[in-house]
């Protein structure tokens, strides 16, 4: 069983999912982009989805706090990836991006080991599960533009500026707003 609960944030109300051993999904509410990704976490586990409370929620809810206050940097809320071999690379390839940094598509293509892969790795990317924390918001593109954020561009472009106002790095983003 996947349970479920709301989680307010600055950015909206955020579904929450956890299983047994930890968070699931965390995505945005808007209904189309709340949908496909119900359906594809019913499909990945097979399991139904149920309000319900989590020994994990707490800790989720506390993580993301400090994180929007500028407390936080990196998660420690254990995470339950499912997904294909080259997804699972192209997710663990984001959390390679500093706090307060992007990179390109292309970046992280290399960085997987296919130089090739551009396209393949925005689709992985888009088919993320755990929104900010697997960090697919880092990713911009190779010109530096605000492209492809499942959870809307305004959102994108709040993280990155969030990040970046908190972050110990001294430089601007490497992103161009809108």
């Amino acid at each position: 069983m996947i349970l479920s609960k709301e989680i307010q944030s600055p950015l909206g109300i955020l579904l929450a999912g956890a299983v047994k051993e930890g968070i699931c999904l965390l995505e945005f509410a808007e209904k189309e982009r709340l949908e496909l990704q119900l359906t594809r976490l019913k499909k990945v586990f097979g399991e139904d989805i149920q309000p319900g409370e989590s020994k994990f929620f707490q800790q989720l809810e506390e993580q993301l706090q400090e994180y929007f206050e500028g407390k936080r940097k990196d998660f420690d809320v254990p995470l339950v990836v499912l997904g294909t071999d080259f997804q699972k690379k192209a997710w663990d390839a984001l959390h390679s991006v500093v706090y307060g940094k992007t990179n390109s598509y292309e970046a992280q293509a290399i960085r997987i080991g296919d130089k090739n892969a551009v396209r393949a790795v925005a689709k992985a990317n888009g088919e993320n599960r755990i929104a900010i924390l697997i960090p697919c918001h880092r990713i911009v593109g190779k010109s530096g533009d605000l492209t492809g954020y499942g959870g809307g561009l305004w959102r994108k472009k709040f993280l990155l500026e969030l990040e970046q106002k908190f972050s110990d790095s001294p430089t601007l983003p490497f992103f161009r707003g809108e």
